[in-house]
């Protein structure tokens, strides 16, 4: 019965990683860096903006109301609370006018606890669990030397007003976290989406998070085939210098291979001189007479498959070649199967991993089926295996060429990369870098 239940079940619903990144504590550190700036700005902006909700509630007269006139962030850190989430602190110079004779410094020093949620639109979202803001006196224009006690002053703040203004500032990073959902182009009719399973985990070597790798041949939705072993991300190195660890799993290559053959990406047309298959049975010339041009159609007989060892990667591919004449519509007089092996170069350019068939390390050729009578092995290899192995690679990498779009969000690029192959998955170590403003 349980097997039967499980053929009924929709295959989208067995959703399970096959690939992921770790955030180390140095690349939150650099993440938190390079936003201070519109902290700095969304903070000014808020609380000096009229009218808003006044944050001191508890002065005693209108007229007399503390006004906000400056704001600068002086300290900004976020830190990781294993099996939690982040601790974000903020410590901001006010310069507050009381009246219009005088001003005074006050320090404001925030707490917040974030985590991690899954939205119902599948997006991960930042989102304040708790909020802790307390206010302290610095100096005055009138008492240089006084100093007011922190809970003297806390029980001036509007705690709603300045929580409201730290939720602000998540809003910027969640935008960036939706661009991790979006989709991709690989060819013009193939797309790829990266989507997240669960919020991340917290841990001390970073932010984990697991993602699956869906993708949609002309606008649908495509089945992948089943991964045989279930997919974790493997422990980073604890010395690790690097921001992020990207790891892809062999089936995420197999995936990609199989949404390319699915698009018919890898259908090829090989055209050949006449003049090398010659040799081939008279039967040949009495089916076509004219001097007609030969060509090679190539299609996958089974879908292709990636192999990942230690130190190198290949592409195993499963091929009939059907060779014939070409005009005015082709016609098929010969089919072989070819069995080859592809080595695959992996590097990372920007964003994307850049993907290329190399040394053709093993090949294969059997006659299929044959209308010119039966054909030696040995003819079939002399008159089609150098073509076969120039002409795959060459037109597979044509495909491969643009690259394939790594997870990513919108305003961070890959730099300092390393693409570590091991058995059974690939590790890509990288540094986050900023990307510059085009605004």
């Amino acid at each position: 019965l349980s097997i039967l239940l499980s053929l009924l079940v929709p295959s989208h619903t067995a959703r399970s990683p096959d690939c992921g990144g770790i955030l180390t504590p140095s690349g939150l550190s650099y993440c938190k860096s390079g936003p201070r700036i519109s902290h700095a700005a969304v903070l000014r902006q808020d609380l000096t903006a009229p009218p808003v909700p006044d944050l001191f509630p508890s002065s005693p007269k209108p007229q007399s109301r503390n006004q906000i006139n400056s704001v600068k962030v002086t300290e900004l850190s976020l830190s990781l609370i294993p099996d939690t989430g982040l601790r974000l602190s903020i410590d901001v110079d006010l310069g507050v006018t009381p009246a219009p004779s005088t001003t005074k410094v006050m320090k404001l020093s925030i707490l917040a606890d974030l985590h991690v949620e899954m939205n119902p639109e599948g997006n991960l979202e930042l989102v304040a669990s708790a909020c802790k803001p307390t206010v302290e006196e610095v100096q005055s224009t009138e008492e240089m030397e006084s100093k007011s006690s922190s809970s003297e002053v806390d029980k001036e703040i509007n705690v709603g007003k300045i929580c409201l203004e730290v939720s602000k500032l998540l809003l910027l990073p969640n935008e960036q976290l939706i661009s991790l959902t979006a989709q991709f182009p690989i060819t013009p009719s193939c797309q790829v989406q990266y989507l997240p399973l669960a919020a991340p985990m917290f841990s001390d070597q970073g932010i984990i998070i697991s993602l699956q790798t869906t993708f949609q041949v002309a606008g649908t939705a495509i089945p992948l085939p089943v991964s045989p072993v279930p997919f974790t991300m493997p422990e980073p190195a604890s010395s690790s210098p690097s921001h992020l660890t990207l790891a892809f799993s062999e089936h995420f290559y197999t995936s990609l291979f199989f949404a390319l053959e699915t698009a018919g990406a890898f259908n090829m047309t090989i055209p050949v001189s006449r003049a090398k298959i010659t040799p081939l049975p008279r039967q040949m010339g009495s089916l076509f007479p004219e001097d007609l041009p030969v060509i090679l159609q190539a299609v996958l007989r089974s879908s292709p498959r990636a192999v990942l060892e230690e130190g190198k990667a290949a592409l195993k591919l499963f091929l009939t070649v059907r060779v014939g004449a070409g005009s005015p519509a082709f016609q098929s007089f010969l089919s072989v199967n070819v069995d080859m092996s592809a080595g695959l170069l992996l590097s990372v350019a920007d964003t994307k991993m850049m993907i290329s068939a190399a040394v053709i390390e093993d090949i294969e050729l059997s006659l299929a089926a044959s209308d010119v009578g039966p054909v030696p092995a040995a003819l079939l290899e002399e008159l089609f295996l150098p073509t076969i192995r120039q002409e795959v690679p060459a037109q597979m990498n044509v495909v491969l060429s643009e690259g394939i779009f790594l997870p990513h969000i919108s305003s961070f690029t890959y730099a300092d990369v390393n693409v570590v192959i091991h058995k059974d998955y690939v590790l890509v170590p990288c540094n986050l870098k900023l990307r510059a403003r085009t605004e």
